[in-house]
């Protein structure tokens, strides 16, 4: 039975991603940090329009609400490379939108990765690449999200009450050996090399400690469909690789409500028909499948981003 005095599920998240800053960043990459710093304190009483992680982040803290004795609880926290100066927008903006964040770390323009595992962080969002790959070179799950992306009406409307989350399996919650048999000898390759190791799990992703986490959150609330936590494996294996991932997870303990498995198929018509609210894979082209339906976060990990 999950303990609420237990280790709490901990997310961390940019500004960027939180809120729409894009207009500013576009003025401190043209003009520099000056100007960036009086655009912003102008704009101080101005409200922040939300960004591409808004939705989830509004969603985590909800489960704080009602929830059942024995839930672990949520926490987000913001982690910026804004002055606290600059920043005092964002906390107005926080404050006007009702999100209950309380720690924050701003570093000036630094790499603000080291404070990622000092919070805890189970997860962390950004927008920048650098931080995300050091984050996760750290161990510490981490994604970066595209704040221009464009969904439809129906994916940013969203599961008002539910949260919904997707996960690559490969590179993502698993490590990417699979990644790397394919690479190297192909598709039949890949299969048989699945198909011989069927009984033996397989190694554990960067994501594989915040699946647990979530885990743990989603066994202090109710199961079915009217749960508020939903989850999906949506990968690109086909039969006969899929039993080594039902038994990897099995193995594990671990529930995910809803498994695809799309042999090749491009991910994002299936991602909006789930409703996810965020999509992780390692991938770049189904990044880019993924994003005009729901939020994606690339993680750059693998054999797929080595050069990257």
């Amino acid at each position: 039975m999950p303990d609420r005095d237990a280790d709490p599920l901990i997310v961390a998240i940019s500004s960027r991603t939180l809120f729409d800053l894009e207009e500013g960043h576009q003025l401190f990459e043209r003009d520099g940090l000056e100007a960036y710093a009086d655009y912003q304190r102008r704009r101080e009483s101005d409200v922040l329009s939300p960004g591409i992680a808004f939705p989830l982040v509004r969603k985590l803290l909800k489960l704080n609400q009602d929830a059942p004795p024995e839930a672990p609880h949520v926490e987000v926290i913001l982690i910026s490379r804004n002055s606290a100066d600059t920043g005092l927008r964002i906390f107005n903006s926080i404050e006007h939108h009702g999100l209950a964040i309380r720690r924050a770390a701003f570093s000036n323009g630094a790499p603000p990765y080291p404070y990622i595992r000092p919070f805890g962080a189970d997860l962390f969002l950004s927008a920048h690449g650098e931080d995300v790959r050091a984050a996760l070179q750290a161990g510490v799950a981490a994604a970066m999200l595209l704040p221009s992306a464009s969904r439809s009406p129906a994916a940013a409307a969203g599961n008002p009450d539910q949260l919904r989350i997707a996960f690559d399996g490969d590179a993502v919650i698993f490590d990417d050996e699979g990644e790397r048999v394919s690479r190297e000898g192909g598709l039949a390759a890949f299969a048989e090399h699945e198909r011989r190791r069927a009984g033996e799990p397989l190694s554990g992703g960067p994501f594989r400690g915040f699946l647990d986490a979530l885990h743990r959150l989603q066994q202090a609330f109710p199961t079915g469909e009217a749960a508020p936590i939903r989850t999906a494996l949506v990968t690109a294996r086909s039969v006969p690789a899929h039993e080594r991932v039902i038994r990897t997870l099995r193995d594990w303990g671990i529930r995910l409500d809803e498994a695809l498995f799309l042999g090749g198929r491009a991910k994002g018509p299936f991602l909006e028909a789930f409703g996810a609210d965020i999509f992780f894979d390692d991938s770049e082209h189904n990044i880019v499948s993924a994003r005009d339906h729901v939020a994606a976060g690339h993680v750059p990990h693998g054999v797929a981003n080595r050069t990257l």
